[in-house]
């Protein structure tokens, strides 16, 4: 795999012939290339700081992605159309997107590039933190009310089934198909699993994401970023801890949904969070459910990490686990007359 750019020398002229131009033609007016530096490197992606000096005499960092194939392409392009979704409803909850495209010098490169932020160590402040996460999820403006998102958007190397669907059942259903299809072509089967999975997807689903949508209940589709956890913030402002997030898988779904990547410790969004969002957006009914709600959503991002780092076999024990304890508890499935009496909705 070949850097688009590299080997640069600190004179403006080398600087602009390692820059591709159709990285230089979406920036505005640019006078001088100051700085090109190589940032981190995923399994999937390169990063990349920009300095320029526009002709307006104003010097911008910015901030370039740049990965290979059919599946780079697609994952930057639905970076940009997830942060520009997430922008367009509160625009200082994330960077602005500027572009994403294809490398002229290097048609198999592809980029994306937003404004560049110097981030202050830890994790944001969680009152102002949540108040901008539970503004994105009160905007309900999802084409026909449906659930999904208008192209692919990707987990790191995962694609996400983001295919339109009337309700959250079946759109959260058909989704979690989707990464265990992938999880298995990378990882192999699992028998443990394999036995499991008749009664999650006809028991504890339904038990559990119906009441939502049944007995004059309804959800109301919110954006979410899809892979919130604290590796996808940076804080702002190391006075007020005010954060922003980056690195969006977004699709319409049930808000909640967020909240599931941040029931593993690991992620760092403890009970704080959860207090801050709820004290502004209310748990869903039937709130007694709440709690299995989050270990089911959970469920979905253990399977992503196991399929992500399919040699760690402790994300999908856990995810196992989860699911053995959740058949345990609902082996009698969805019973529509438990359910009869209608409550507040979101």
């Amino acid at each position: 795999m070949v850097d688009p750019l590299r080997d640069l020398p600190s004179v403006d002229a080398a600087l602009r012939r390692q820059v591709d131009p159709s990285v230089l033609a979406v920036l505005p007016d640019v006078e001088e290339v100051l700085r090109v530096e190589k940032g981190y490197k995923s399994a999937w992606a390169q990063a990349w700081r920009l300095d320029v000096r526009h002709k307006d005499g104003k010097t911008e960092s910015y901030f370039m992605k740049v990965s290979y194939g059919h599946h780079g392409r697609e994952a930057l392009k639905g970076e940009f159309e997830s942060t520009a979704a997430i922008h367009s409803i509160v625009p200082n909850f994330c960077p602005d997107p500027i572009a994403w495209g294809t490398l002229t010098n290097e048609p198999d490169a592809h980029f994306y590039l937003c404004k560049y932020y110097d981030f202050f160590e830890g994790v944001p402040n969680p009152t102002s933190f949540c108040k901008k996460l539970a503004e994105l999820h009160s905007c309900h403006l999802s084409p026909e009310g449906k659930f999904g998102f208008h192209c692919t958007t990707y987990n790191g190397d995962l694609p996400q089934d983001n295919t339109w669907s009337d309700t959250w059942e079946d759109f959260f259903s058909k989704g979690l198909r989707h990464v265990l299809k992938i999880r298995e072509e990378r990882a192999g089967p699992s028998a443990e699993l394999d036995e499991l999975l008749p009664a999650l997807f006809e028991k504890v689903i339904p038990r559990l994401l119906r009441p939502m949508e049944s007995n004059g209940r309804s959800i109301r589709p919110s954006l979410v970023h899809g892979d919130l956890w604290c590796g996808n913030t940076g804080i702002v402002d190391e006075n007020t801890e005010d954060g922003i997030v980056y690195d969006p898988a977004s699709f319409w779904a049930h808000n909640e949904y967020e909240l599931g990547n941040w029931r593993p410790q690991r992620n760092h969004f403890d009970a704080k969070y959860f207090e801050a969002y709820h004290s502004v957006m209310p748990r869903t009914d039937p709130v007694e459910d709440y709690d299995d709600r989050n270990a089911l959503y959970a469920l979905r991002f253990n399977f992503h990490a196991a399929t992500l780092f399919p040699n760690d076999e402790s994300y999908l024990q856990m995810a196992i686990e989860e699911i053995r304890r959740l058949t345990e508890k609902y082996p009698e499935g969805y019973n529509e007359g438990q359910f009869s009496m209608v409550r507040s909705k979101i």
